[in-house]
């Protein structure tokens, strides 16, 4: 059984912020993501589990098509989003924003269990 396959500081653009001035641009966002899917027996075939690369795609496509004002809201989306789209029984979601002068990033970290888990 795989335990869990994690993503590791993947830059995605998007429009993100309370004020309109701060969503009239994309800006980069970090995401550290953790899946746990549901796979119970990998045969060494992408078949058999979840594609990162598909998931990385999936994020940049889905983070991107957005407008959101809370970075605790696109988190909530992200983890509905991919265990929506793919075989995941949990996901952990850190969204990080680089939005204070002072301060390396601000994040939020969504955790979500799929349905009948």
């Amino acid at each position: 059984m795989i335990d869990r396959i994690h993503i590791e500081q993947l830059d995605l653009q998007a429009r993100v912020g309370v004020p309109a001035s701060e969503r009239a641009e994309a800006q980069r966002l970090n995401l550290n993501v953790t899946l746990w899917p549901k796979i119970t027996k990998p045969q060494d075939e992408i078949s058999d589990t979840v594609s990162y690369s598909e998931v990385a795609g999936s994020l940049k496509q889905f983070v991107g098509q957005g407008d959101y004002k809370l970075i605790e809201t696109l988190a909530e989306k992200i983890a509905a989003h991919l265990l929506a789209e793919f075989n995941l029984r949990k996901v952990e979601i850190e969204v990080r924003k680089f939005v204070l002068p002072n301060a390396a990033y601000v994040s939020v970290t969504a955790v979500r269990e799929g349905e009948g888990t």
